[in-house]
């Protein structure tokens, strides 16, 4: 089960990358991709950043949405199965830091059980 939170996580760096790539936003697809490598490290000053990287990541492919919706609909071009999509991704990518505060597993490796106030998620 741990490999799945994991993964989300990576899988979200990942498609953060690749979509400031595309875009030619290259000094951004970098640290995108490599900032997983904060799961080695076992601060909760780490799994705070990624949570908010996670959270901004959600917020860029919500602005990515409304960027090419409205292109689409200035061109006449169907416009919701777009927004739907990248609608999903955004919501993924932003629930992927989640697990550091509902897993009481993570929140104990990550030094968070002190400074969390939600209930652990059995």
């Amino acid at each position: 089960m741990k490999f799945i939170r994991i993964f989300s996580i990576v899988l979200s760096a990942l498609l953060l990358g690749a979509h400031f790539r595309w875009h030619g936003m290259d000094p951004l697809s970098i640290p995108a991709v490599l900032f997983p490598a904060l799961l080695f490290i076992k601060k909760p000053w780490a799994a705070r950043t990624m949570q908010i990287i996670l959270f901004l990541g959600g917020l860029e492919w919500v602005r990515t949405a409304i960027q090419i919706a409205s292109r689409r609909i200035d061109a006449g071009e169907p416009w919701v199965r777009m927004a739907i999509i990248l609608g999903a991704v955004a919501v993924f990518t932003a629930v992927s830091g989640l697990p550091f505060s509902r897993n009481k597993g993570l929140r104990k490796q990550y030094g968070l059980e002190k400074a969390s106030s939600v209930p652990p998620v059995k």
